[in-house]
């Protein structure tokens, strides 16, 4: 009886010493987040003023480059990875730097067209300000880091405007095949005052999108199961776009500096090929995909190209807004093919494509219901699935822990980032494949 209560007194005294740590980091990231909301959105509409705002991306970039080389490293590039990097290797412990840093070299990119997102950032600056706040309070590093993943889930939920998955997708991300239910009370107390400290500042959201959804029947599954299919290829396909883009920019061999200038003229380049719609954040054209409006049928894979050389030559953002404006418009584009509504479409490509790439089936589901409705979710769960599955062993997460494998046909090693994974077939007894197409083995044979 003695140990019981004990049990339930040292439970009770967590929840509450969670409850209360959470609301603090809500409250802080909240802040931290609207105020670099703000600013971006005044500096973007200022930029847009001038038409050939963009032709400055060379300067931008560069200069991003440079005080990010200079004076934090790990504030490059779309940020999440290196939160979690610091959440996995260096418990939790983020500098201080990396705050300022990231804030500005976000602010230079997106605002004069770089391709990049505005949740990373916020992400990345509120996990710096958890880490510093759990420093000075002289946390363990076990306290700090689930302080971090609270810092996570409320820039998230500060800026998408949801909170549940926001928390989800800040345990989901870092591991592959894993989740870590001790940080999920915290994570969404830190989500939901987030949210509602960005939203009572006045923080603009996506309006809530209720597709159409068209009743369950078997033409309507098929053309789900192509999209499914569809959507875990085009992810595994945006994560080796971002790899090539990263290879490249290690080819030029030259200074921080002239990396950024060589990645704005070939974005220069691109916009006077195509158009500026492919620049900057992109959320215009994610709210007409998920109206069902017409769009070019490329939008996808421009989208593509201009935010691999944006966050891999110098640049500064998120990835996870360029990835749901990646499945938005290739929803919006194959929904013409399949002859289906195109705004279903556009919102299953909009979270399907973030599950396959991101690794995070389950935050990604969660956010269809939070954003268009709970009559997507049959379809969103299935569309979430099979994009995970077919991404493969790869994410635009590079540090995220693989846990366990996708499939029991690859001999795979535990607990290694992403990344470094080395991918090895594993000879099995019986597949389906030998079953009905392979010849059985002697001693199979002998077993009968």
């Amino acid at each position: 009886m003695t140990t019981r209560v004990t049990e339930l007194s040292i439970l009770f005294f967590s929840v509450a010493k969670w409850f209360l740590l959470a609301t603090v980091v809500g409250l802080l990231v909240g802040l931290s987040s609207t105020l670099f909301l703000i600013v971006l959105q005044s500096s973007v509409e200022f930029t847009q003023s001038f038409p050939y705002a963009f032709l400055l991306l060379p300067v931008s970039l560069a200069f991003s480059g440079v005080i990010t080389a200079r004076f934090a490293f790990r504030a490059r590039g779309y940020g999440t990875e290196q939160v979690i990097r610091a959440i996995h290797q260096e418990g939790g412990k983020i500098h201080p730097r990396v705050i300022p840093v990231k804030f500005i070299a976000t602010i230079v990119t997106i605002a004069s067209g770089g391709s990049a997102g505005n949740i990373g950032p916020c992400a990345q600056i509120g996990g710096a300000l958890c880490s510093t706040f759990g420093q000075f309070m002289r946390l363990e590093d076990v306290d700090r880091v689930r302080l971090v993943v609270c810092g996570i889930s409320a820039g998230f939920a500060a800026v998408f405007g949801t909170p549940v998955a926001g928390a989800l997708f800040a345990i989901e991300a870092l591991w592959v095949g894993r989740f870590s239910y001790g940080a999920l009370f915290p994570s969404l107390v830190s989500a939901f005052v987030g949210h509602q400290v960005a939203a009572n500042l006045g923080v603009a959201y996506l309006s809530p999108v209720f597709p159409s959804v068209p009743s369950l029947s078997v033409p309507f599954l098929f053309s789900v199961g192509l999209a499914g299919i569809t959507f875990g290829v085009a992810a595994f396909a945006f994560v080796e776009i971002m790899g090539l883009g990263k290879r490249l920019a290690l080819l030029t061999k030259t200074s921080a500096a002239l990396t950024g200038a060589i990645g704005g003229s070939v974005l220069i380049g691109v916009t006077f090929l195509f158009s500026d719609d492919y620049l900057g954040l992109g959320w215009t054209t994610v709210a007409q995909a998920l109206k069902g409006d017409d769009l070019p049928w490329y939008a996808f894979a421009i989208k593509a190209v201009t935010t691999s050389v944006t966050l891999n030559f110098g640049g500064s953002g998120g990835i996870l807004l360029p990835l749901c404006f990646y499945g938005a418009t290739l929803g919006s584009a194959l929904a013409q093919w399949l002859g289906v509504d195109p705004a279903t479409l556009a919102a299953l490509g909009f979270v399907s494509v973030l599950a396959g790439a991101t690794n995070t089936p389950i935050a990604s589901l969660v956010l269809a219901m939070e954003l268009f409705g709970p009559g997507i979710a049959p379809y969103a769960a299935t569309t979430c699935a099979m994009s995970y599955l077919l991404t493969g062993h790869r994410s635009v997460i590079p540090t995220q822990l693989l846990h366990e494998s996708k499939s029991p046909s690859f001999a795979l090693a535990s607990e290694q980032e992403i990344e470094r994974v080395t991918l090895a077939i594993k000879s099995r007894r019986t597949t389906l494949t030998k079953m009905f197409f392979g010849k059985r083995s002697s001693s199979e044979s002998s077993d009968e």
